[in-house]
């Protein structure tokens, strides 16, 4: 792997796990966040949360190794892209959110407009993995 997907690499890594882990510590805060997104039922919120939380410690784990860096590779990816996804149209519905939920509630973000960007650049590391040959097998 080239230096810059292996930097690209552990930085994920290590987003992944730290998003992952402060949702983790209050779903209940986190899907109180998800509510104000206003998208989901409020009787799945709490649920949703957990797998999101788990997915991100999930998707950290696996591109943690190299037996399941490519499958990570994909769901960062599409974390990254739902996310990025969520975050725009909740901007252009006009929803101001206090914290994006982006690392649970214990360091809570308000949503800005780059906050979008954000997800769009762990993206694009998370394509710079996937094209690296040792990505394929």
């Amino acid at each position: 792997m080239t230096a810059a997907a292996t930097a690209a690499r552990w930085l994920l890594v290590l987003v992944f796990a730290a998003t992952g882990l402060g949702k983790l510590l209050d779903i209940q805060g986190f899907a109180a966040v998800l509510a104000e997104y206003r998208v989901l039922p409020a009787a799945v919120t709490a649920p949703v949360g957990l797998a999101l939380a788990l997915g991100e410690l999930v998707v950290a784990g696996g591109l943690a190794s190299r037996r399941w860096l490519r499958p990570a590779a994909f769901g960062a990816l599409a974390l990254s892209l739902g996310n990025a996804a969520l975050l725009s149209v909740t901007l252009w519905r006009g929803i101001a959110l206090a914290n994006c939920g982006c690392f649970g509630v214990h360091w809570p973000r308000p949503l800005q407009p780059w906050t979008p960007l954000e997800d769009l650049v762990l993206a694009g590391l998370a394509a710079l993995v996937l094209a690296r040959p040792e990505a394929r097998r």
